[in-house]
């Protein structure tokens, strides 16, 4: 039988950005309905940053065992059971599970509707039998893995960003077709766990990191074996008796590589196909049909429609889609005003040594603030903690703009997640750098980097008039 719900928002999708509209919304009093195909968690819990960590410890620590004769201790080979790896990683996602699970929500006062929501008009969606009329809507489902059109490539079997997790067997040979952040994490962790890894990126890897920051990351990826193949592409793959062949292509010329498996690990655009958007009004972007058309309020061309998360085309990081949820619900509740200006959301990608950005990259500084702008750097091999913890090679930088205002801040090195995040704090505040001196940082840590950043800064600046006096003043007293 058909049944019909009118809550005041419909929530499509229960990723992170999904479930923090929820409860976003709930905390405002407004009835909600949550529509979920597969499972809460969505692509952050069951294909995204917490499988990736997941398994990027487990790698950790086999690259410890055989890192360990620089702590004295008898260094080895690690033996490596794969299938318990794999069992590691969905024991947490499974513990991350019970936290989102459905009748958690329902406890809450959220209905939750499982299957594929389509959109039959302006303000109404249909899932199965059941319709959905809701004042207003919220788009969170996440983003795709698009497959890239290379001959061969549909006659052999192959992993995306999606389905490598599912994998339980170790792998002999894997060919990472994608050299971003996704694809480098994964490559650092197959290679640790006893897999041969080679990755193959059209452009450069870590396109838009800062070089600095990116080639921290990448010089360990090579140090520990992992094989980089900038500006080559993969031209075709051949299906054989035993393993795959795979054809790179670059201007040095063409080379034949003999592999056990492939990850598709590029481009993921908005998992927006199944949704009938067309006929609810919402229009795609005119440069790319692949993307919607949204204002700077996260609205669509039908006003009752927001967008968040992965589905709004932008970065992709659940920290993102969190926030874009507040906006969301505060505009789709309560009316207000809002603009998502992610300028001061940090990027962090998790490879070792961790890359994390904020604000303007050193680049961008320079074009904008030309002539205005210092650049103050810290190394690692200067920080207490790094040398305890033999983690030396990396790097934090400021960059600095008029009357001390911190315009972004890069960091490749131990813990630059949490540090990035000290440093967008500071920004989002509105804190000069001098601030960052005024704080008493644990020792040894990585904080206090962010002490040596504004001190390095002070000193830049030299000694004021006003200081001059005062000093002047005080060696005249008793």
């Amino acid at each position: 039988m058909a049944e019909l719900i009118t809550p005041d928002l419909c929530v499509i999708g229960a990723g992170l950005g999904g479930l923090a509209a929820v409860a976003e919304a709930r905390a405002l009093g407004a009835s909600v309905v949550l529509v979920e195909r597969d499972r809460p968690g969505g692509d952050s819990l069951g294909t995204g940053a917490i499988p990736s960590q997941a398994l990027a410890a487990a790698g950790a620590r086999a690259s410890l065992i055989r890192s360990a004769g620089a702590f004295g201790i008898v260094a080895d080979e690690p033996k490596v059971n794969f299938r318990r790896v794999h069992d590691s990683v969905g024991q947490v996602i499974a513990a991350l599970g019970v936290r989102d699970a459905a009748a958690r929500l329902e406890a809450l006062g959220v209905q939750v509707v499982q299957g594929v929501a389509r959109f039959t008009d302006s303000r109404t969606v249909a899932v199965g039998d059941v319709t959905i009329r809701a004042r207003r809507f919220i788009v969170a489902t996440g983003a795709r893995s698009v497959v890239p059109a290379i001959p061969g490539l549909d006659g052999v079997p192959y992993f995306t960003a999606d389905t490598i997790f599912d994998n339980t067997r170790k792998l002999t040979h894997l060919v990472i077709i994608g050299g971003g952040p996704v694809g480098l994490e994964l490559a650092q962790s197959y290679n640790r766990l006893g897999t041969q890894v080679t990755v193959v990126e059209e452009g450069e890897p870590l396109a838009g990191i800062d070089p600095d920051l990116a080639e921290v990351a990448l010089a360990r990826l090579r140090e520990e074996g992992v094989e980089i193949l900038p500006q080559s592409r993969v031209a075709a793959i051949q299906a054989r008796s035993q393993g795959i062949g795979v054809l790179v292509s670059s201007q040095a010329g063409e080379t034949a590589l003999d592999v056990s498996h492939i990850l598709v690990a590029g481009e993921r655009v908005p998992a927006i196909d199944l949704l009938d958007i067309e006929k609810a009004g919402i229009r795609r972007r005119k440069s790319d049909p692949r993307y919607l058309q949204l204002s700077p309020g996260l609205r669509s061309t039908n006003r009752r429609v927001y967008v968040i998360g992965d589905a709004a085309g932008g970065p992709q990081h659940g920290h993102l889609a969190a926030w874009h949820a507040g906006l969301a619900v505060r505009s789709a509740v309560l009316g207000q005003p809002v603009r998502a200006d992610a300028g001061l959301v940090p990027t962090v990608i998790g490879t070792d040594p961790e890359i994390a950005q904020v604000g303007l990259t050193e680049a961008e500084a320079q074009k904008r603030y030309a002539g205005r702008l210092s650049v103050v750097r810290a190394s690692y091999a200067d920080n207490d903690r790094a040398r305890v913890t033999r983690t030396t090679y990396g790097v934090a930088k400021l960059f600095v703009g008029p009357g001390g205002r911190i315009l972004g801040a890069g960091v490749a090195g131990g813990g630059a997640g949490e540090l990035v995040a000290l440093f967008a704090y500071a920004m989002a505040n509105g804190l000069p750098i001098g601030s960052l001196a005024r704080f008493v940082a644990p020792h040894p840590s990585f904080a206090a980097l962010a002490r040596q950043l504004a001190e390095e800064s002070a000193r830049g600046q030299g000694v004021s008039k006003l200081q001059q006096r005062l000093a002047s003043i005080v060696r005249l007293l008793p």
